[in-house]
């Protein structure tokens, strides 16, 4: 959608010739941006309230700039995961409001207020290997508007790392929790507390953790009544699913 058609629609609001809320309903199915190696959509706030997101990995450098420099123009926020260092030097280099993070591998540029999310979200790793991807969802979540509690390094191997915070961990709405190895802290906090939980396996471990297929069939294994698995180093659809799930409970409030 160009600049021109937007401005007919709000005239026409303005004029009483189109409802509010059916010009609204006519954006949310407005075309992407064709620029030419990628299509960007920009409407997705509208639809799912979701950002369109870079999945860096496997992506040009120079595609991502343009993604992103296409997105910085039209005033949309953008958020990148999965880059790697050199090209978080490139965004940082060209993109002055750039926050970016070599820990969680994730960059976002905002030009817009988020709109705040309320709820408690609680994001666990089981050991110090699995911080990336427990970044990556704090990260996630922190871009949509809400920072994210960390309870770090409190996997099963030592139980009582977990249960001298498993308190606090109660009082969250939802629960991200990042294992790798064999994938069993999900399971363990289920056990303990009542709220949602998003379990992610990691690739993190030895051999027979075949880079996080036995994490994350333990995980889907699960003995804990609920749990909801997303992929295997997925902090980013993990972040997303909690965010749902807040969201529903903030407009049901």
């Amino acid at each position: 959608m160009d600049a021109n058609h937007l401005k007919k629609i709000l005239e026409q609001v303005a004029g009483g010739e189109v409802d509010p809320v059916e010009a609204f309903e006519s954006l949310r199915v407005m075309p992407f941006s064709d620029i030419g190696f990628a299509k960007h959509d920009g409407h997705r706030p509208l639809r799912n309230g979701f950002t369109e997101v870079i999945l860096c990995e496997g992506k040009r450098t120079e595609h991502v700039i343009g993604i992103t420099s296409h997105a910085v123009e039209k005033g949309h926020d953008i958020f990148g995961t999965r880059a790697c260092d050199g090209l978080l030097e490139e965004i940082k280099a060209r993109f002055a409001t750039a926050d970016c993070d070599s820990v969680s591998r994730t960059f976002s540029i905002r030009q817009r207020t988020p709109q705040q999310i309320s709820g408690r979200l609680a994001v666990v790793a089981a050991g110090t290997a699995d911080v990336p991807v427990a970044e990556e969802a704090c990260r996630t979540a922190q871009f949509a508007g809400l920072e994210a509690i960390r309870y770090y390094d409190v996997g099963v191997a030592g139980l009582q790392r977990l249960l001298s915070c498993v308190e606090e961990i109660r009082e969250a709405d939802v629960a991200v929790v990042v294992a790798g190895m064999e994938g069993a802290l999900p399971s363990v906090v289920g056990g303990l507390i009542e709220s949602p939980i998003v379990a992610v396996p990691t690739s993190v471990g030895y051999g027979a953790n075949f880079k996080g297929v036995a994490a994350l069939l333990g995980m889907l294994n699960s003995c804990s009544e609920g749990i909801t698995v997303v992929n295997i180093d997925n902090g980013f659809g993990a972040a997303c699913a909690a965010l749902r799930i807040l969201r529903l409970m903030q407009r049901d409030r």
